[in-house]
């Protein structure tokens, strides 16, 4: 046994060394290839890292100042500053006011005499914030302008029924934009002009300033008598409101508003004037699941009468 044994291990001396030793993997942070080891090197770059425990109250200033240029650090701030730009105003300042029963050729009412006398007063206060307007813009004329004003005013509603909100911004402000959005979503709104029944004209005109006296800002109140058409349908294509056959009359003060002192500044639709004696909206047609009627029967009906209410 001890002869076999022997014999075995002397075999085994005759075997090659490349054989007798087992391949083992090892955890070695070394590259395969040496070649590039230098380059390798110098990829790396040692970064001195700022020491977080350091008191820098008890450093001088000068000494507090050279290690934050190292750092490429600002020197920090008494106050904290937030700038921040107006773009438009919250509201309408001094809104106009239509005469009653305008757009009809009736001028019967008291009350409409009283707010054309109340008109003509004011219309002094409009001059000068035209007059202020032109120190501004020197190319401003009011004929010219309800021309313009009439362009923004098509293509906001066109933006409005393509569902265009880049657009929508350029010929509405921020304040005007949620209200142009307000309950559009997942409908489909067909809108279409179609004349001016009387030229628009400017009818109402002020200026204002907003935090300090040069940041000046202008509104202009336009009057629009037109003929529109407007279908509203929704996600499932039923018609809400509206209809794209029939043409119906509308008389719209619209304010128009610009950041005069922005020489970059656009006239666009900041508010929409409602006055008080305009007849309510039509409500929406809005669809409902109808809720089944309970038929309570009594107790001494016979089989024939109950399969006549079935029936029914």
């Amino acid at each position: 046994m001890a002869q076999c044994v022997l014999s075995k291990l002397g075999n085994l001396r005759l075997l090659p060394a490349a054989i007798l030793v087992q391949s083992s993997r090892t955890t070695t942070s070394k590259h395969w290839n040496p070649k590039f080891k230098k380059l390798r090197r110098e990829k790396y770059l040692k970064v001195e890292l700022p020491d977080y425990n350091e008191d820098t109250n008890a450093l001088p200033k000068e000494k507090l100042r050279q290690k934050m240029k190292e750092r490429g650090l600002m020197p920090p701030r008494p106050w904290i500053e937030r700038p921040f730009y107006i773009s438009a105003t919250g509201g309408a300042f001094e809104p106009y006011v239509p005469p009653e029963g305008d757009g009809k050729a009736s001028l019967a009412s008291t009350t409409r005499v009283k707010q054309a006398a109340e008109l003509l007063e004011k219309k002094s206060k409009s001059m000068m914030a035209i007059r202020k307007i032109k120190s501004f813009e020197e190319d401003f004329d009011s004929k010219i302008f309800c021309q313009q004003a009439q362009d923004i005013y098509i293509k906001a509603h066109e933006a409005l029924s393509n569902n265009d909100k880049r657009a929508l911004q350029i010929y509405v402000t921020e304040k005007a934009y949620g209200e142009f959005r307000h309950n559009s979503h997942l409908k489909t709104i067909r809108w279409k002009f179609l004349q001016s029944l009387e030229p628009p004209r400017v009818c109402h005109a002020r200026c204002t300033d907003v935090v300090s006296k040069e940041n000046i800002f202008g509104q202009v109140t336009v009057r629009f008598h037109t003929q529109q058409q407007l279908a509203v349908y929704d996600r499932f294509g039923r018609l809400l409101h509206g209809s794209e056959i029939l043409a119906k009359d509308v008389l719209e003060y619209i304010v128009f508003e610009k950041h005069l002192s922005n020489m970059y500044g656009t006239w666009r639709i900041h508010h929409k004037i409602i006055p008080d004696w305009t007849p309510p909206k039509e409500p929406s047609k809005l669809t409902r699941v109808l809720e089944e009627e309970i038929v309570s029967l009594p107790a001494e009906t016979n089989e024939t009468e109950t399969a006549v209410v079935a029936n029914k």
